[in-house]
């Protein structure tokens, strides 16, 4: 019940305002598909897009009125903060045809379709740069689009924040660590972000430099962290995992590497 207060508390800190400017669009994907998108906008004009990717199953469950039933992800949690620094902010819910994002979807060519339209939805509303950013499982997702969408479905540049990056047996799920997917291929800007003592068994902070050395060299960086708090499981989002206390510090270096990265 704290964890859920807090969380409560720190939506609400984040400024009511920017929640108020809430859309939802149900936004055609593949064929017969629809993905529902909750589409924050900044007062004045964006100086990027932040396409937000949460990580478990995925299902965050935005509604027709903008609320949105599962809140206490990191990035769906920090969504207000993205907006409160000028960036247009785009939370993408699972597709119409899956009630959670089971398996190895996250690695398949139709996901990757999928989180590509709305990437090119935001560019086409916006025409501002789209950075695609994923937190856990929601790393696999991102990275997945970011080697195989092209045109205006690939993202500018990528955050993969708590990266998984050892094998995630989640459910039915044996999708392959980050560092294992085609990263050679990326020719954008990647800031990775981690926290020093996240203690999740498929994020160790000892194989960070696998991934950044598979990360194009002169335009990727890494940022750790230390300290905020850890509460309930090691995977979870308000453990050190979900930068529990350190939500507007993270989200404000994210905001300034996307500005330095342009």
């Amino acid at each position: 019940m704290r964890r859920l207060l807090a969380g409560l508390a720190f939506v609400l800190a984040c400024g009511v305002a920017a929640a108020q400017k809430a859309e939802v669009v149900d936004l055609p994907t593949r064929s017969g598909v629809t993905e529902r998108l909750l589409v924050l906008r900044p007062t004045g004009e964006p100086h990027a897009v932040v396409v937000l990717l949460s990580g478990g199953g995925g299902r965050i469950g935005i509604l027709g009125n903008g609320d949105i039933r599962r809140d206490g992800n990191f990035l769906v949690r920090s969504r207000a903060l993205f907006v409160d620094r000028g960036l247009a902010a785009v939370l993408v819910d699972v597709p119409s045809d899956r009630t959670e994002l089971r398996g190895d979807f996250r690695e398949t060519a139709e996901h990757a379709i999928d989180i590509g339209a709305a990437i090119a939805w935001a560019r086409r509303s916006f025409g501002k740069p789209v950075w695609l950013v994923g937190t856990s499982r929601g790393t696999q997702s991102a990275a997945n689009t970011a080697v195989r969408a092209e045109g205006d479905a690939a993202p500018d540049g990528l955050v993969l924040t708590s990266t998984i990056l050892d094998s995630s047996r989640f459910g039915t799920s044996t999708a392959m660590p980050v560092q294992q997917m085609e990263l050679a291929k990326l020719r954008i800007p990647v800031l990775v972000t981690h926290h020093a003592q996240d203690a999740c068994g498929v994020c160790p902070p000892a194989r960070l430099p696998e991934l950044m050395a598979k990360l194009p060299a002169g335009r990727s960086e890494l940022l750790t962290y230390t300290g905020g708090r850890s509460e309930g499981p090691p995977c979870e989002a308000f453990a050190y995992h979900g930068y529990n206390g350190l939500e507007e510090r993270v989200v404000g270096d994210i905001d300034a590497w996307i500005r330095r990265a342009r």
